[in-house]
């Protein structure tokens, strides 16, 4: 071999490639910093198109929504048990029985009218607890009242009666009126004014 190399006795002269350690080094710190921006890149746009949502989240959450009830004074309407006056009409083959929830009304503070035994038309023919009836005003006035003593009998109005009073038919499945502390408590419960939600307030 010509040149500068000679070749003396068993032993070659060493060939040495060309050094490319630092271009391959300068390739791998290029592609990590091409995929390091475009990373970078990949995040800002996923702000940019959920950052709204982000914040509306964040601001509906720190909202706290709240409402007032005010009291609505349609259960002022109906009568105390003192303004209503029930007739006692028994029904039944139980003779006293009138005149027994008649004096029971009246310690409770209602108003009794008639006690006595039911017309022909009512007389044995009431199957339930009882029958309350009265004119059709009474549907949402005196009845309910009259209703809280004797929870289960029917309710009827009369179209064509006249007057204020209302009558407590005993019917065959009579059994007694409620406790009176459990009538007290639907009393007021009846009596008592209703809550209806106010306007909301919003604080953020």
């Amino acid at each position: 071999m010509g040149g500068q190399y000679k070749i003396t006795g068993d032993k070659y002269p060493r060939m040495r490639p060309v050094r490319r350690r630092g271009r391959v080094a300068f390739a791998a710190v290029a592609c990590v910093t091409v995929l390091g921006v475009l990373g970078w890149g990949t995040l800002q746009l996923i702000d940019v198109f959920t950052g709204g949502d982000k914040a509306s989240a964040a601001g509906a959450a720190g909202c706290v929504t709240t409402a007032r009830a005010s009291a609505s004074p349609a259960a002022a309407v109906l009568p105390k048990p003192g303004q209503v006056t029930v007739n006692v009409l028994n029904a039944t083959t139980r003779s006293g029985l009138a005149q027994k929830i008649a004096d029971e009304l009246k310690k409770r503070g209602f108003r009794v009218g008639e006690v006595t035994n039911a017309p022909k038309e009512y007389d044995k023919k009431v199957t339930g607890t009882g029958l309350l009836l009265g004119p059709a005003a009474s549907l949402k006035s005196a009845l309910p009242v009259l209703g809280t003593q004797l929870p289960g009998a029917e309710h009827r109005a009369d179209a064509a009666r006249e007057g204020a009073a209302v009558d407590l038919i005993i019917g065959n499945g009579f059994k007694g009126l409620a406790k009176r502390a459990d009538a007290d408590t639907a009393l007021a419960k009846l009596t008592a004014p209703l809550s209806t939600p106010a306007a909301e307030k919003k604080s953020c």
